[in-house]
This record gives C-alpha cells, sequence and structure tokens, in this order.
C-alpha cells in the first residue's frame, strides 16, 4: 500500500491521499493564481493537483519529469484539465468529495 509517484514532489496513495514536497506546493499555488483566469473558476492547490493528475493520466505531462514553475506552456496544459475538475467533478476534490 505504498505511494504512487505522480511527479517528482508529488505523490498518492492507496486511499487517494495526496503528499507534496514544499517546493511542489510553492509550484502548485502559482499554478493556481495562473489558472484562475483563463479557467474562469476560483482554482486553487487541490485543483491544480487534481489536474496534474488527470494530466499525468492522459499523457499530457511526463510522470517522470518535475516542473519547476507556472511557464505557459505548463498553464495551457492544465488549462483543460482544471476545466475538467469543474465541469465534471463540480471542483469538488480531496475529503469533500
Amino acid at each position: 500500500m505504498g505511494d504512487n509517484k505522480v511527479l517528482p514532489g508529488v505523490s498518492v496513495n492507496s486511499a487517494g491521499e495526496a503528499t507534496i514536497s514544499k517546493e511542489m506546493g510553492d509550484v502548485l499555488f502559482d499554478l493556481a493564481l495562473e489558472l484562475e483566469e483563463p479557467a474562469g473558476f476560483p482554482v486553487d492547490v487541490e485543483h491544480v493537483l487534481a489536474a496534474i493528475v488527470l494530466a499525468v493520466r492522459c499523457g499530457d505531462l511526463d510522470g517522470g519529469r518535475s516542473i519547476g514553475g507556472a511557464s505557459p506552456p505548463l498553464v495551457k496544459k492544465l488549462l483543460p484539465h482544471v476545466k475538467t475538475v469543474f465541469r465534471d467533478f463540480g471542483g469538488v476534490v480531496g475529503e469533500e468529495a
């Protein structure tokens, strides 16, 4: 029942609980700020984390490579996944789900 690595610094255990490094926490926060306006939703770090998991599962992000910041290409890759989190799940993630 070990953790499954999503990206370097991000893992999810079998119960669906995520563990992130401090550095990734900062990146997720920056991404949330960058994604909020183009997504048109109140994006927070949990939404970004869910979008990253979806993007890795769909092959839109390489799970073996770390992400260093909120670059425009990364924001563009994550945007449809953030919208999916809101469209398909009502923006409810984590323990709220």
